[in-house]
């Protein structure tokens, strides 16, 4: 929901942001509220995160399609979104042009670069790059955190 507003209020987005990279550790935090005896390091915190930042991309990922399917069909105002991925698309093909002027397979690839499906393979390719970093930085958020939790042996509980 948070990700929803923040595509609108601008001043909702950093708070998003800031949401979407530390809910491993939020997350870590409501595990040891709830087991405050369970043990702790840095293995377990990344496995938490693992899961943590798993529920987070599918989360985003299914409001960000909501909220497209919303805007392209429900409010019409894709134009600027379309106009960008064209004039991306516009540089790939020039520089695709520019590197491989002598190679037989290049017009066939020109005319792959112009179909829709390559366009979905395009965005589809941004999105998982996206999702793997956030997992990435989930996963590492739950270490971190997981490692600092860690409690060394007390005295009674040596012998």
């Amino acid at each position: 929901m948070l990700s929803l507003a923040s595509s609108r209020i601008a001043v909702v987005s950093p708070l998003s942001w800031l949401w979407s990279i530390s809910g491993s550790i939020i997350t870590l935090g409501f595990y040891r509220r709830r087991r405050p005896e369970a043990w702790m390091d840095a293995a377990i915190g990344a496995r938490i995160g693992l899961v943590a930042g798993l529920m987070l991309v599918v989360g985003l990922a299914v409001s960000g399609a909501i909220a497209g399917l919303v805007a392209r069909y429900g409010l019409h105002n894709m134009a600027n979104f379309d106009a960008q991925l064209t004039t991306q698309l516009g540089q790939l093909r020039d520089q695709l042009q520019r590197s491989g002027a002598d190679s037989p397979e290049l017009p066939q690839i020109l005319k792959f670069i112009t179909t829709p499906e390559f366009r979905s393979g395009f965005m589809l390719t941004g999105v998982s790059m996206a999702g793997l970093f956030l997992l990435a930085l989930s996963i590492l958020g739950g270490a971190v955190s997981g490692m600092l939790r860690t409690r060394g042996k007390t005295s009674s509980s040596i012998s």
